[in-house]
């Protein structure tokens, strides 16, 4: 079955035609993701912003990013946002990617399709020819801590992610390529 599955995804880079898409399944699965650990004005907050058309549409045009859907049936189930250069959120290193996002809808969660997009973020780094890659995850995100772990990546440090008024922590997390 699963196997079925996995000969119907694709993916697809994202374009800015395809913004109210990202936005759809930006906010369903960062809701999904982050709701039950959070207030419900701290996330909605976050969705409103960190998700309105103008933001979206200052990093879907930024030339060092670039955002990936994972597709089912004609439609997103998840997405990938990388991050080059200067656009990185931290250590801006040029030897460097960041993986800034990994999202999958909750309904296709279990079916490895993190790990198709983890494993395009891989092949963009290599034909790059970074030297790794880092991302920072929530540290009571447990699922994709042991996601990343198991992938191969180390903590390296720590920072602060504010989720409306809540200050949290998120450990970063670096695969040497």
């Amino acid at each position: 079955m699963l196997l079925f599955f996995m000969d119907k995804i694709t993916i697809q880079k994202i374009a800015i035609d395809d913004l109210g898409k990202l936005q759809k399944v930006g906010r369903q699965t960062f809701f999904e993701t982050f709701s039950p650990n959070n207030t419900p004005e701290n996330i909605s907050k976050y969705l409103n912003e960190g998700f309105s058309e103008s933001q979206l549409t200052k990093e879907l045009t930024n030339p060092n990013s670039e955002f990936y859907f994972v597709i089912f049936e004609d439609a997103p189930i998840g997405y990938l946002k990388i991050n080059f250069g200067a656009s990185q959120t931290e250590l801006q290193d040029d030897q460097a990617i960041e993986i800034e996002r990994i999202y999958v809808l909750n309904d296709f969660q279990g079916k490895r399709v993190g790990q198709l997009l983890y494993n395009k973020a891989v092949d963009i780094a290599r034909e790059r020819k970074a030297q790794y890659l880092w991302l920072g995850v929530w540290e009571e995100n447990s699922k994709a801590i042991q996601f990343y772990t198991k992938n191969g990546f180390m903590p390296f440090d720590k920072h602060i992610f504010k989720l409306g008024d809540d200050e949290q922590t998120d450990i970063m997390m670096k695969l040497m390529l």
